[in-house]
């Protein structure tokens, strides 16, 4: 029984199950209200970040050839490296909920050709600049140019036209899509300053963290945005991303405790 509590409680820690659900079958389960709530209190101090400290990944899926244009992020390394810090539109959840990350909102036409995107306002680049819908529709222009040779391109491609209006990015599409946010949480669409036009390999993002390091195909390091407009996101201080492409040396260096997470 107490297996059963322990998980459905830290699913109300992290928001995936309401509290009457979770009053409703510790009750099923013959606990007293005031145990249950003792079992809620437990799971919720535990799921609650610590800050400070280095995170080390040893990741599959690099080499010298990688790009710090998101546009030719190609392998995983440099997905995950983009996601660091770089933020897009939207996100999807690992249970395929769209979730708004630089669009704080997102409404469609009745036909659903018509999107508007309302930009969330006060995001910093990491060069101090603060992110605009100009900077969001130079970003979908600059994929959407197949000679930039963007990944993104076959995604992009459908948007017949691009507009600002006000705080709002108005995209029309040439043809009805319902699910178009699903499209541009695309990893390559990262905003850049001016869409990445003046230097797309600038790494300069509104990510999370700013670079440090960049040595494709050996290691990538960063620190912490102290502007990052998302508490919720980047605990840690700094963050190093080894390239171990070697399976059995990936999973040395996790049995060993030279880095904390690997892939595949």
């Amino acid at each position: 029984m107490s297996k059963e509590l322990d998980y459905l409680s830290k699913r109300v820690a992290r928001g995936l199950m309401g509290r009457r659900a979770f009053m409703g079958r510790a009750a099923a389960l013959g606990v007293s209200a005031s145990m249950a709530a003792t079992y809620m209190a437990n799971a919720a101090a535990h799921v609650s970040p610590v800050r400070g400290g280095t995170l080390k990944a040893g990741i599959q899926g690099g080499s010298s050839a990688d790009s710090l244009d998101p546009a030719l992020f190609a392998v995983t390394v440099m997905q995950l490296f983009g996601a660091t810090w770089g933020d897009t539109l939207l996100e999807v959840s690992p249970s395929g909920e769209i979730l708004n990350r630089l669009a704080e909102s997102v409404e469609a036409s009745a036909d659903a050709k018509t999107w508007t995107f309302t930009i969330r306002q006060g995001v910093e680049f990491h060069n101090g600049k603060t992110m605009t819908p100009d900077d969001v529709v130079a970003t979908i222009a600059r994929h959407s140019d197949e000679n930039s040779n963007s990944g993104a391109l076959g995604i992009v491609k459908g948007i017949e036209n691009m507009a600002v209006d006000g705080n709002n990015v108005v995209l029309t599409l040439a043809s009805p899509n319902a699910d178009f946010p699903y499209l541009m949480a695309d990893y390559h669409l990262v905003v850049q300053p001016n869409g990445g036009k003046d230097d797309p390999t600038s790494g300069i993002g509104t990510g999370a963290y700013k670079i440090v390091v960049n040595e494709p195909g050996v290691r990538h390091t960063f620190e912490k945005f102290d502007e990052y407009w998302d508490d919720s996101l980047g605990h840690v201080s700094t963050v190093e991303i080894t390239v171990i492409n070697d399976n059995t040396a990936r999973t040395s260096a996790l049995q060993s405790g030279q880095v904390h997470y690997i892939n595949r």
